[in-house]
């Protein structure tokens, strides 16, 4: 396969996982561990659940948190939501050609009581066993998805953003998807591709000017034929249910055109030791509230 013609620094000795350098998709085998510490009984987790995650790239956890934690978490979700709908900030994402708010980023920083979730020992005790020790936010948000208007978000793998526009070396991170109200099969839930975390799908186009206003995705045929190799599922639940899901992972979620809302919390997880470096695809880093460089 030819390489594009592109201002993409890149040297296969030092990426891995090269992306949007080639003018034809391909398939990488991944490189990395998946759970990189050694499961006991401080892990949090079985080691049946330890290893349903290390094969299909997710685990969920049916009512992680209870109603009494679970409440203040709402309140506080329904609360940004309605104040932010007059605000203008770069944190404040719209539904494309609306006003309506859709996600809210950086949220562990501003608001107390998210940055105190970010830390609940009980969720950082799985998040550490996995990453193989101590870890930090390099993402936060609230996705809201409204009854009858909520908009799909298209199948990717979040490692290949991470690593071409913010500079994440190694797959060392995972997201932490905490359900806010109940997620059916029907009112857009993510769906995943169990397994697909084993593979790095190198996408074609070139990362636009201004990434954190444009998306990149994988080509269809790569997409046809994951699905065919490791199928589609949905992994739903209650409210204060939570869903793990390494950051290799292709997933995605349809519209919500059900009279039943959807909300989540995301809280994405990287290793001390995978922090970021300058973006391998030549252009600046992505604002500090969509990848964690300051902080550290």
């Amino acid at each position: 396969m030819n390489k594009l013609e592109t201002s993409v620094i890149f040297d296969p000795k030092t990426d891995a996982y090269p992306s949007r350098v080639y003018a034809e998709p391909r398939w990488l085998p991944r490189q990395d561990p998946i759970v990189y510490g050694e499961w006991n009984a401080e892990s949090g987790i079985s080691k049946e659940q330890s290893d349903f995650y290390a094969k299909t790239g997710y685990l969920f956890l049916e009512n992680f948190f209870g109603e009494a934690e679970l409440k203040g978490y709402q309140e506080k979700a329904r609360r940004l939501r309605e104040a932010s709908q007059n605000l203008s900030s770069d944190e404040i994402i719209r539904v494309p050609g609306g006003e309506e708010v859709q996600s809210i980023f950086a949220i562990h920083r501003t608001h107390p009581v998210f940055q105190e979730l970010s830390r609940h020992p009980r969720l950082l005790a799985i998040v550490e066993y996995f990453l193989g020790g101590q870890a930090y936010i390099h993402q936060s948000r609230i996705n809201y998805k409204p009854a009858f208007t909520g908009k799909e978000f298209y199948w990717h793998s979040d490692f290949e953003t991470w690593h071409v526009e913010d500079g994440m070396p190694r797959m060392r991170a995972l997201s932490c998807l905490i359900a806010l109200e109940d997620n059916y099969p029907f009112n857009g839930p993510l769906m995943v591709m169990p397994g697909s975390h084993q593979i790095f799908v190198s996408c074609v186009s070139q990362t636009p000017e201004d990434p954190s206003k444009e998306f990149i995705a994988p080509d269809q045929a790569s997409l046809t034929e994951l699905a065919k190799r490791c199928g589609i599922e949905t992994p739903v639940g209650k409210a204060g249910s939570v869903l793990l899901y390494d950051c290799n992972l292709m997933h995605g979620s349809n519209s919500n055109i059900t009279p039943y809302p959807r909300s989540n919390i995301f809280m994405v997880y990287n290793s001390v030791k995978n922090k970021l470096a300058e973006p391998y695809f030549g252009k600046k880093p992505r604002p500090e509230y969509m990848a964690t460089r300051a902080e550290l």
